[in-house]
């Protein structure tokens, strides 16, 4: 993540290199356009997670993209393989989880696979570049456990930038039906995922 890191105003994402997968190629289509207009030069488009995998075992990537809805394999399983199955530094390669329902369960279970962080569809540039600058400047360790493997929630740092506006309850994915629970707001997404102090 070395090439996200700021410099004075300006962010450097011209050498990054950043892996989509999502099943609907439009979304990847939408995806590819707001990265190129970072000025990401590098993209690696996958539509599914399994096509993915075998990308990762042959090359290193800068920052993933995954959709959390996906056959056979789910964003989520995704990047339990990715985080267990695979070495260094793959392992360590910051993960943004794109999810259409943003329930609490969606989001917890998307946080607590490992992802660094997770934002609701439809996306808009700003809040993607911003979730992007925070993790540039992320300097969690890694947790390894039976139970987790993932950047280290235990000890906060500030997070994304405050005064932040979220995104719109009623946000859906057409393709998964009725919801069972209401989608939470970007905001109270970002602070569910944002590391929380504990007392030692």
């Amino acid at each position: 993540m070395s090439q996200f890191i700021p410099n004075g105003n300006r962010v450097n994402l011209e050498q990054a290199t950043v892996l989509f997968i999502d099943d609907n190629p439009q979304a990847l289509d939408i995806l590819s356009s707001v990265i190129q207009g970072f000025g990401v030069r590098e993209q690696i488009r996958c539509e599914s997670a399994i096509a993915a995998t075998e990308v990762l075992k042959r090359r290193q990537v800068d920052l993933i993209l995954v959709d959390c809805a996906m056959p056979e394999m789910d964003g989520c399983d995704f990047v339990r393989w990715l985080r267990r199955e695979t070495p260094k530094p793959t392992c360590l390669t910051p993960v943004i989880m794109l999810t259409g329902h943003a329930s609490s369960s969606h989001v917890r279970k998307s946080r607590d696979c490992g992802a660094s962080f997770v934002v609701t569809k439809p996306l808009t540039p700003r809040v993607l570049l911003q979730r992007i600058l925070w993790l540039a400047g992320d300097e969690r360790e890694f947790v390894q456990s039976e139970t987790y493997v993932g950047p280290d929630r235990r000890v906060r740092n500030f997070g994304p930038p405050l005064g932040m506006t979220g995104r719109r309850e009623g946000d859906l994915s057409a393709h998964l039906g009725a919801a069972v629970e209401s989608n939470m707001d970007q905001s109270d997404i970002d602070s569910l995922i944002k590391p929380r102090r504990i007392a030692l």
